[in-house]
């Protein structure tokens, strides 16, 4: 069960604007964060949580997409973009220390992108914005740093794992809109020892 949660759990670029994630599902998802293990439990992140398509169109210009495919195609593509974010930040107040907990940042991240796949949903994680253009949006104080923003929906697009060769890992798309995503092979990874998959 767990292996297909992480199998479907995909970066998706491409979503159907016809079905979104209520609220509730959103602040399920940031349950599922809150229970995480957190660095010596001091747990300074904080959650903005957009549902509705007014903060959608503030994030959503904020945010850059697939930069390997970017000089090629403009993702995510007109009427395809996500209908759910949740900016996760950073409470300078509890610990200024902004990477002293990007383990953390990564732990929920993930956790909430499996939550959102059993629930029918994808998403993506979007490191490449610029933290002051997002706190002005969102009318932030200076002391919640958005450290990393997860974009969910309801994905309308393909994600296909592939097995890497010769070490290449760079994803391709196609003209159907089909991601492939080379995988490196587990011979490749575990640097000790005899595999027993």
């Amino acid at each position: 069960m767990l292996k297909d949660l992480v199998t479907k759990s995909r970066s998706y670029r491409g979503y159907a604007q016809t079905e979104r994630m209520t609220r509730e599902q959103l602040l399920s998802l940031v349950e599922l964060a809150r229970l995480c293990p957190a660095s010596v439990n001091i747990q300074p992140l904080k959650y903005y949580v957009a549902s509705t398509e007014e903060e959608c169109a503030r994030i959503q210009p904020l945010t850059g997409w697939a930069r390997r495919l970017a000089a090629v195609m403009k993702l995510p593509r007109e009427g395809h973009c996500p209908t759910s974010f949740i900016v996760i930040c950073q409470d300078d107040t509890i610990a200024p220390n902004r990477e002293r907990f990007l383990k953390d940042i990564g732990g929920v991240a993930q956790t909430m992108l499996l939550g959102a796949t059993e629930l029918g949903f994808g998403g993506i994680m979007i490191g490449n914005f610029k933290p002051e253009a997002v706190i002005e949006a969102l009318g932030l104080p200076q002391t919640l740093w958005p450290q990393l923003i997860v974009a969910f929906g309801k994905p309308d697009e393909k994600v296909v794992l592939t097995e890497s060769e010769n070490g290449d890992v760079a994803y391709t798309r196609d003209e159907n809109h089909v991601t492939y995503v080379p995988k490196r092979p587990l011979r490749e990874l575990v640097i000790n020892g005899e595999l027993h998959a």
